[in-house]
């Protein structure tokens, strides 16, 4: 039989517990609500600037002229993994979907016989993906989004992969972050940054017709790109990191919530359980004391 003490510190502690996570899923969904609002602001700026940059270099892809982050190498061998994570955990399967993608994708470039490096953006990204791809990690950058995630800070990852690229660290890049679609549900997404990935030739075409109607570029197209590609690199960063801080504030609240009622679940067995025996107590006592009453 269970000791009444021991049964009343852990109901303590979990009450304890519980005001924790219900703090947290209160802090989280606050945060949710204005993470989501940015993440959903920005996806038209980067899906129109993807549009118009598809329309543009669809003529330019193939030509002698081309600027690098279009054209890329002409080598895929060596690849770039951006993984993006949280700084923190207590948010679900938020950080682990997101290394499990990178896992895959790393084994199964290997597989084909491709060179891999990582590049972590989070803290839990690198302590995750270290006990297995220790050797193929070239850096880490943590604490993006404190005291809170701006644009510079997304621009300064996107200048340092393009001079990674620059100075022939590798081929193609990728970066792997969780697209938000509610609180309970993200979308883990690889989306290659190096060279611009064009769409499909009907979706090419369809931009390029429905670009023409509306404008007329000057200079060249291929100063065009050369100026606008390194802004389109710093802008599909940022939206990356805004999406995957509303999902991470999304996952958390979920996950304190589930928590929070779990504890409540948890008191209510244990406190069932204590009040149970600390009947049968009394009631052995009373017993007792009848039983030696009867014997006098």
């Amino acid at each position: 039989m269970p000791n009444l003490k021991d049964l009343k510190i852990r109901i303590n502690s979990t009450k304890n517990t519980q005001k924790i996570t219900s703090a947290m899923k209160m802090v989280s969904a606050a945060k949710l609500r204005r993470a989501q609002e940015q993440a959903v602001a920005a996806r038209p700026y980067a899906e129109r600037m993807e549009r118009v940059l598809g329309s543009l270099a669809a003529s330019m892809a193939g030509k002698d002229n081309a600027p690098a982050l279009l054209a890329g190498t002409g080598s895929d061998q060596v690849h770039l993994l951006v993984v993006m994570t949280s700084d923190r955990g207590l948010c679900g399967a938020f950080n682990s979907s997101i290394v499990r993608q990178a896992r895959k994708m790393a084994r199964d470039l290997k597989a084909n016989g491709k060179t891999v490096n990582i590049l972590t953006v989070g803290r839990k990204a690198k302590e995750q993906l270290k006990r297995e791809f220790q050797p193929l990690i070239v850096g880490s950058i943590e604490d993006v989004g404190k005291p809170r995630l701006t644009f510079d800070a997304a621009a300064k990852i996107a200048v340092q992969i393009r001079h990674m690229f620059e100075a022939g660290e590798f081929d193609v890049c990728t970066i792997i972050y969780n697209k938000f679609k509610s609180a309970i549900a993200q979308i883990v997404t690889p989306q290659q940054l190096i060279p611009f990935a064009l769409a499909s030739a009907n979706e090419n075409n369809a931009a390029k017709t429905a670009d023409a109607q509306l404008y007329e570029y000057e200079p060249d197209e291929e100063s065009i790109l050369a100026d606008l590609l390194p802004r389109n690199m710093s802008m599909q960063v940022y939206r990356a990191l805004l999406e995957n801080a509303a999902s991470e504030h999304g996952a958390r609240m979920t996950a304190m919530d589930n928590a929070t009622r779990n504890a409540g679940e948890m008191i209510n067995k244990l406190t069932i359980n204590y009040n149970r025996t600390r009947q049968a107590n009394i009631t052995k006592e009373l017993i007792e004391i009848i039983s030696g009453a009867e014997a006098v």
